[in-house]
């Protein structure tokens, strides 16, 4: 099967029991009827992949920028 975009042939993977047509030159993905729907309800029953890691100020090799304040810390203590 030739891509509709530039005319590659598409190249078949599974991808947890389902066949997706990709092309690799554009990487444009093509589904046939009902694959949507297994690759949907396969996610729904699979556990939420884990938040990525949040890096803190430290990280940065301990250079941490002063946000210029507002109006309001003229007024209050923040």
């Amino acid at each position: 099967m030739k891509c509709p975009v530039d005319g590659t042939t598409l190249v078949i993977t599974d991808r947890s029991g389902v066949e997706i047509d990709y092309c690799p030159d554009c990487r444009g993905v093509w589904l046939d009827r009902g694959e949507l729907d297994k690759i949907i309800d396969r996610s729904a029953s699979a556990p939420p992949p884990p938040p990525p890691q949040q890096r803190g100020y430290e990280d940065r090799g301990g250079y941490r920028k002063k946000k210029r304040g507002g109006f309001l810390e003229d007024i209050f203590d923040f």
